[in-house]
């Protein structure tokens, strides 16, 4: 007999298992929440550069759709984006109802373009949204009727009759449906690989195995992304994710002879493919320990936008010795999210009946290539899509 019954059981206390927590709980259902470590740890909080919604005077969720569509490199699940920039207003204002302040000017939203946006439709809270975010979600969670099971990672997952028994770090839950929002891999696949990343070091995949092993689909599993723009000097810099805005605000890359090589507001991946191949063709500069790097020009960003959009950014540097505003930066790319993962529906379930995932567990929505800003949104609409989902499957 198991120690605790639930209707909705979610694996993860990121963006999206806590959207997904709190749309279960708001649909009826009785809901925990079960994390590897501390309800505060996940990659969503270190996000820093924004989420996408097209709130633009020249700008349209039809649009948004096609850049992703673009970004992906055509590989994307079109039902999924259209679901995902339709919705994304809305999941702005609902975060607003939650907490969230949105940087605004002259009466709106601050918008930024972002790499692979044709428009600027990236909303900030300052260069720290992905913390506003879950910071906001979990107060709601833990002011709310939902359990939660900190430092209980989950060890396996089996069908009963009435629904899943889960082992949990020492506990055993049954629940009638299941919402995976534990995250990717890339923490682990960067240990493996000898390599940098930006990611919490609880992003070790095994949920997803798990899931595997269940029969759950998957797509895309082998397109990881890197982030092109991972901190390489100083070293307590050295795997931060230098926020993207950084770009948008007018910070361009360099080679070692102060030459622009690639469109620095292009893709993720074909800016990280420009910046490998400028350092193999011998234009990259080295750090001071021997890592290769290019320049990222951020003395060009103008200090009142770095003031209101890059303050975190600033602080981190300028601990370090730095000042971005008046030097240059060392960067190099630095692995950072799985854009592929478990093959979901528009209600987030997986091939599994029962078994729901969200956010970046969750494969089809970016294709082989994510778009920068697109991540946190995914959590929140499809987090909710799948705690809802959960909850009407669970006879709430």
């Amino acid at each position: 007999m198991a120690d605790f019954s639930f209707d909705v059981l979610v694996i993860g206390s990121g963006a999206s298992g806590l959207a997904a927590a709190v749309a279960a709980a708001r649909s009826g259902a009785r809901v925990a929440v079960a994390t590897k470590g501390a309800l505060q740890s996940c990659n969503s909080a270190k996000a820093q550069g924004g989420i996408q919604a097209a709130f633009g005077e020249d700008d349209s969720p039809e649009q948004h759709a096609q850049d992703v569509w673009e970004s992906s490199h055509e590989t994307a699940d079109r039902d999924l984006v259209e679901i995902l920039t339709t919705e994304a207003p809305f999941a702005i204002h609902w975060l607003e109802e939650l907490g969230v302040e949105f940087t605004r000017e002259n009466g709106g939203y601050r918008l930024a373009r972002c790499g692979g946006a044709s428009r600027k439709r990236l909303l900030q809270v300052g260069d720290r949204t992905g913390h506003a975010i879950t910071t906001a979600l979990r107060d709601v969670v833990e002011s709310a009727a939902i359990h939660t099971f900190p430092k209980s990672p989950l060890a396996d997952l089996a069908r009963t009759e009435n629904g899943w028994r889960a082992r949990c770090g020492d506990h055993a839950i049954d629940a009638t449906t299941v919402v995976l929002a534990a995250g990717g891999r890339c923490y682990r696949e960067a240990e493996e690989r000898g390599e940098l990343s930006t990611n919490h070091p609880g992003a070790t995949g095994e949920v997803t195995q798990i899931a595997i092993d269940l029969g759950a689909e998957v797509r895309d599993f082998d397109a990881l992304q890197y982030h092109p723009n991972g901190g390489a000097w100083p070293p307590n810099m050295q795997g931060y994710s230098i926020p993207e805005t950084t770009r948008a605000y007018g910070a361009v890359l360099l080679n070692a002879d102060g030459e622009e090589f690639t469109d620095s507001l292009g893709p993720r991946d074909s800016v990280s493919r420009a910046i490998f191949d400028e350092v193999e063709n011998g234009k990259g500069v080295e750090t001071p320990d021997g890592r290769p790097a290019v320049y990222l020009d951020t003395t060009r960003i103008p200090e009142s936008d770095a003031n209101v959009s890059l303050p975190y950014m600033l602080r981190r540097y300028r601990a370090g010795g730095i000042d971005p505003l008046s030097e240059r930066l060392l960067t190099y790319p630095v692995l950072h999210y799985q854009n592929g993962g478990l093959v979901i529906d528009a209600n987030a379930e997986t091939t599994v009946e029962g078994v729901y995932a969200c956010g970046e567990i969750a494969g089809g929505t970016h294709g082989r290539n994510r778009m920068m800003g697109n991540s946190l949104l995914e959590c929140c609409v499809f987090g909710r899509r799948a705690g809802s989902a959960a909850a009407e499957k669970a006879n709430i």
